[in-house]
């Protein structure tokens, strides 16, 4: 049995994001202050993945936005290199693509799902606007909460172009999809025990974050659900959640569990933290993020005492 298991945040491709639709009503004068913007009132943002290595598994969280875009779609989200550096920052690791037995994704918006398709390539003009659905991990199997890959096959007007055309489908084919209900346990699907899928709708139906429990503590991978530190305080949501009074409602919910159970958040966004504890300021009546980390590097922690 696995007593230890080791967590290491891996780097996808980075991007650059309009500020104002990452804040949502949060006024410019304010966001500015926390993360700084380009000319073109854009701001830094990582696509951060997680990588847990057992005695049996290598299991990913997450892909990013990977390299898949062709130049205009690639111009037009600010994506900052041509090559699929989660590829590449796993390489440099010694993890090769088929050396990962399981991908867990949150939900399939593109950039946290892009880096399943491998590197865009233009072989003329005319296929420039072409999309690639080859997938890279050949062997792993991909964990998706069943409600949010019902809503990459049905997107809602609203969220349609956050999808990538034919990946559900290819998911599909490859014979290697778990879809996943809300009441199902990790251990009913042949994932770890020490797994736990929490769910939230705010920012898009059936959002699945993963929660890596320890004897003494516990990660969460926060997803869109908080993105980075700049989205900790419970009123910031972004102009991308569908239903942010209810994304506040449930990061509250996961707060209380958080303190209770000392629970630290893994950002998949933020440019320079990777994971931060959780603290509560009484006075203030706000959360904000403490201890924080810039990475996990094969990082041990001790499931059983």
């Amino acid at each position: 049995m696995t007593k230890k298991i080791y967590l290491t945040s891996v780097l996808g491709n980075s991007q650059r994001l309009d500020g104002g639709a990452m804040f949502g009503n949060v006024p410019r004068a304010l966001w500015s202050r926390w993360l700084s913007p380009d000319q073109e009132g854009r701001i830094l943002l990582q696509c951060r993945c997680l990588l847990i290595q057992t005695d049996s598994q290598k299991i990913l969280l997450e892909t990013g936005i990977g390299s898949y875009m062709p130049p205009k779609l690639k111009q037009r989200f600010g994506v900052e290199s041509d090559r699929h550096d989660l590829l590449d920052h796993l390489s440099q690791i010694g993890v090769e693509p088929d050396d990962i037995d399981v991908v867990i994704l949150s939900h399939l918006h593109f950039d946290h799902a892009g880096g399943l398709l491998v590197p865009y390539q233009s072989h003329s003009d005319a296929d420039d606007d072409a999309k690639s659905v080859e997938l890279v991990f050949n062997r792993a199997r991909f964990i998706v909460g069943a409600e949010a890959f019902a809503r990459s096959i049905h997107p809602h007007p609203r969220d349609r172009a956050s999808f990538i055309p034919g990946l559900s489908e290819a998911l599909q084919a490859s014979g290697r999809l778990s879809l996943v209900e809300r009441q199902t346990k990790a251990s009913d699907i042949g994932l770890p025990s020490f797994l736990e899928f929490v769910y939230s709708d705010g920012h898009t139906p059936g959002q699945m974050h993963t929660l890596i429990r320890a004897h003494d503590r516990a990660l969460f991978f926060a997803g869109d659900l908080i993105p980075g530190v700049a989205w900790v305080h419970t009123a910031v949501t972004m102009g991308y959640d569908r239903f942010p009074e209810q994304l506040i409602d449930e990061k509250t919910s996961v707060y209380q569990r958080a303190l209770d159970e000392h629970w630290s958040l893994f950002f998949t966004h933020d440019p320079d933290v990777a994971l931060a504890e959780l603290s509560f300021d009484a006075d203030k009546r706000r959360f904000f993020a403490t201890n924080e980390s810039k990475e996990l590097k094969h990082t041990p922690w001790l499931l059983a005492p």
